[in-house]
């Protein structure tokens, strides 16, 4: 196809394009509904490739600004578009791949592969042909530029390039790219690299099959003076580790040699590559054999990663030293995600569960501003010593502790602070060994609390929260109450950085400390509803956190009148000047809902209006919901306000008990929590079956008429691959059967097959195991004629799963069911008896008619077995079971 603008439209498309380069609003906004209405014009298109890649009078980013403005045309409309005018733009950018200008070259990539992605390589056949056959031009802009394009296409596109679908082009192109580790210019070299690396993670067969020549060649670009491409040398080593372990071994001592040296390279963007290798390694069961004999000289190279540069410093504002005046902007404070409600087991095991959150925890602490809160060197090098301490453990100590004596007490502070930050990375892998430091660590810190310079002060109230657990199992009048009463302080600095790391590390001083934090109570709410008086914006969010995680932790000791004097009217004050459609509502509802949940009675004065506004901020999401689904003009819903305001009704009605009847019966909740359980996004479902289970304990009778409606929904999300919905189903069916008793047998097949699927499929997370077996358990209780004749096909995963999981009501129901299950069908659950015994044994002290049931079994079981049988029986238990079963149960 051949074409040429007229004068007068190209005039119109330069001048809007000038245009769109103005800062001005105003202007910006004309520009956008011009470039809406050209949109209607087909070959508006044309006029944009040609201005891109033909008009070489005009300049650079006016160009540049075209080929991106067909690029978002091609994305949004690119299936609409006449097939002649797709063919002319995608010639016009072959021939356009070898300009002068490197911007130009770099946006007709962009705007290749956009076509490639929107309209598939498999539509564009003479594509990689002819991009492969430019490789080989003497123009070196051409060259590159092919490069360029084959590199974002290789970044897009791996999986398929390596498919039968395009006829393996890989075959063809990594040979291709090999060829070009030698060329002269290092961009070349660099692009070749970058391609390659591509297809290494999901083990392509073309590059599988030249594995041992793709190393070689990465070997003797090792040193190369270009830093691009060292550092793709570096990320390629790196991805090899993980999936070609095998080759690579032979030549471990001097990849670990040349990544030392590489982590230490004058270009951080290398450094940073390299320094992940050692994060990589650390997953490696050969981790430790290996590097043990380098250890020495990698942690002082750490550490001296992990100090801030100058530029950090000057991005960080780290010499401003005040700054809680002055009022953040919107652009400083990072989007947060409200974390749904999900209903979990107390497990005698509390070590899985504090370790679930273990990497947000660390990355929390060296978030140190959204300027820096990109991956960077520091992070990575405190990350890597993290993982390496839990490599080796107190091995790693004899070489850590005197870099940490020669930096932490370091009259520089930007050294010292490195060395509170080492202290804190290696807190989790050597704590074993620490523990006899810290009675001199610990006091030291705290002293480091009132350090002149800000930054020290805010990582040291980082290091401190991950040594909280350590602290708070001491005399409290050592090291609890002056950490507590310095990080207080801490709270209420005068540096903006300081305060958001305080209250993040105060956080997680209640997670630790719990109730033991009690006896201060009042000294801590004073503090806490001072600094909303004090706090800018972003850091107001972090103190909404920091004061739920407080009611979480010490719960209903919160419920007394000076302590609600003391919190409620501020955090009222701020419910009431926020708007519905206010982002800071979220936190501010999760806020309140665990406060709800810790005062219980105590919320009764506040819960009217509260409630309200939940059931009102319901309704206006799912009526926008509706409107949207009848015209497709009106804009789609935020539902995270409706997740939100769920997550606090589940709160009321976990604190307030039988006291939310009244707020419930005079509202449409259940109407709307129907319509909620079958939305399609997995989170609303996930709450209001959360809020569906915590209705039901609360105020039954206002649940039972709905059960019709609602069990085949709960049947429905028993799915356990959308495992946050399907744990919320299960715990909430256990709940209602609870509730309903026999009533539960109309609707249990709609629900007992799944559960089945459910206990029995391998990997599956321990918590929605826990549940189910207990929702098992329950509906056994209820309808144990029922459900007793599949007991062969469950018991033995029911008896692993709650065996670990401490005494409460939801293992005294469950463990009830399963004895009534075993009086209905006592041979089903023969075959796996011992599981039933080790389960029973997991018992601190069970109530006294469930007890006499459980020994009913044991004897009953001995009875019929006899006593030869039985003594042959227990011979293949483990020592300490049948002790305690003969302890416990008298057997």
């Amino acid at each position: 196809m051949t074409w040429e603008p007229q004068a007068e439209g190209l005039q119109q498309i330069i001048a809007i394009l000038k245009e769109s380069q103005s800062p001005d609003t105003a202007t910006q906004m004309a520009v956008q509904m011009k470039l809406e209405e050209f949109n209607r014009y087909p070959d508006f298109n044309n006029y944009l490739i040609y201005v891109l890649t033909k008009l070489k009078t005009e300049d650079e980013p006016t160009r540049s600004l075209s080929g991106l403005i067909l690029k978002n045309n091609i994305r949004m409309h690119g299936s609409s578009l006449q097939p002649e005018i797709v063919e002319y733009i995608k010639h016009e950018c072959l021939q356009a791949l070898g300009d002068a200008s490197p911007l130009i070259r770099a946006t007709v990539g962009i705007l290749i592969t956009t076509i490639a992605s929107n309209g598939g390589l498999h539509n564009w056949p003479q594509l990689l042909p002819s991009l492969c056959d430019m490789l080989d031009a003497q123009d070196f802009n051409v060259c590159e530029g092919a490069f360029s394009a084959l590199q974002k296409i290789c970044e897009d596109s791996a999986e398929i390039l390596d498919s039968a679908a395009l006829n393996r082009p890989l075959n063809v192109m990594i040979p291709k790219f090999l060829q070009y580790f030698k060329h002269s210019s290092p961009k070349i070299r660099s692009h070749a690299i970058a391609c390659i690396n591509q297809f290494i993670i999901n083990r392509s067969q073309a590059l599988m099959l030249h594995i041992d020549t793709f190393i070689e060649n990465l070997f003797n670009l090792s040193s190369d003076e270009d830093h691009e491409v060292r550092k793709n040398v570096c990320h390629g080593l790196v991805m090899l580790l993980e999936v070609r372990m095998d080759r690579l071994m032979p030549h471990m001592s001097q990849i670990i040699e040349y990544m030392l040296l590489r982590t230490q390279d004058s270009d951080e963007g290398v450094a940073l590559e390299a320094s992940e290798f050692w994060l990589s390694l650390a997953e490696q069961s050969i981790c430790k054999d290996v590097l043990a004999p380098y250890l020495p000289q990698l942690a002082p190279v750490l550490v001296r990663g992990m100090r801030y540069s100058e530029i950090d410093i000057i991005l960080l504002k780290g010499n401003v030293e005040e700054d809680d005046m002055v009022p953040d902007r919107e652009e400083d404070i990072r989007p947060r995600f409200h974390k749904s409600r999900t209903h979990t087991v107390k497990s005698g095991d509390t070590s899985q569960a504090a370790g679930d959150d273990e990497d947000e925890d660390f990355d929390d602490g060296l978030d140190d501003d959204s300027s820096l809160s990109e991956w960077n060197l520091r992070k990575c090098s405190a990350a890597a010593l993290d993982v390496l301490a839990n490599v080796f453990h107190e091995d790693c100590l004899p070489i850590v502790l005197p870099i940490l004596k020669d930096t932490l007490f370091h009259q520089e502070w930007v050294i010292k602070e490195s060395g509170v930050l080492a202290l804190g990375a290696i807190a989790e892998g050597c704590m074993q060994g620490m523990i006899q430091h810290l009675p001199e660590l610990i006091p030291y810190l705290i002293s480091c609390l009132s350090d002149k310079k800000a930054l020290v002060r805010s990582i040291t109230c980082w290091t401190l929260s991950r040594y909280a657990n350590w602290v708070v199992n001491q005399p409290h009048d050592q090291y609890l109450k002056p950490l507590m009463e310095e990080m207080l302080k801490r709270i209420l600095d005068s540096n903006k950085r300081v305060q958001e790391a305080a209250c993040s590390s105060f956080a997680t001083l209640e997670e630790e400390a719990c109730t033991e934090l009690v006896p201060y109570l009042e000294y801590i709410l004073k503090t806490l509803v001072f600094a909303f008086s004090k706090y800018q914006h972003k850091n107001l969010l972090i103190l909404y956190d920091a004061v739920g995680t407080l009611a979480d932790s010490v719960g209903h000791h919160l419920n007394k009148p000076q302590y609600i004097d003391i919190l409620m009217p501020p955090l009222i004050d701020k419910w009431n000047l926020l708007k519905d459609d206010d982002k800071d509502l979220f936190p501010l509802l999760e806020c309140l809902s665990s406060i709800a949940t810790a005062l219980q009675s105590g919320f009764l004065p506040y819960c009217d209006p509260v409630y309200r506004r939940c059931i009102s901020l319901i309704e206006q999401t799912i009526n926008q919901e509706m409107l949207c689904k009848q015209n497709q003009t009106f804009e789609h819903p935020d539902k995270e306000r409706m997740i939100v305001a769920l997550d606090l009704l589940s709160g009321l009605a976990e604190g307030l008990d039988r006291h939310i009847e009244t707020l419930v019966a005079n509202s449409n909740i259940m109407h709307l929590l129907y319509q909620c359980m079958q939305d399609v996004q997995t989170e609303v479902r996930q709450s209001s079956f959360a809020l569906l289970g915590d209705l039901t304990k609360a105020c039954f009778p206002h649940v039972h008429p709905f059960m019709g409606e609602f069990f085949p929904i709960l049947g429905q999300n028993l799915n356990p691959d959308i495992i946050s919905v399907c744990n919320n189903a299960t715990w909430a069916i256990g709940e209602i059967c609870m509730k309903l008793g026999e009533e539960t047998k109309q609707y249990i097949h709609l629900v007992l097959n799944d559960l089945f699927i459910i206990i029995n499929r391998p990997n599956t997370p321990k918590t929605l195991l826990e549940n189910t077996a207990i929702t098992i358990g329950r509906l056994g209780y209820v309808c144990p004629v029922e459900v007793a004749p599949y007991l062969p096909d469950f018991v033995r995963q029911w008896c692993t799963s709650l065996r670990h999981i401490r005494d409460n009501d939801e293992k005294d129901s469950a463990f009830r069911g399963m004895c009534h299950m075993i009086t209905v069908n006592p041979a089903g659950v023969v075959p796996d008896f011992i599981f039933f015994c080790d389960a029973i044994a997991s018992w601190v002290n069970p109530p006294q008619d469930l007890h006499q049931m459980i020994q009913k079994i044991l004897h009953g079981f001995k009875t019929q077995v006899g006593e030869e049988n039985w003594r042959r029986f227990v011979e293949q238990f483990p020592p300490n079971l049948a002790e305690r079963l003969v302890a416990m149960y008298n057997i």
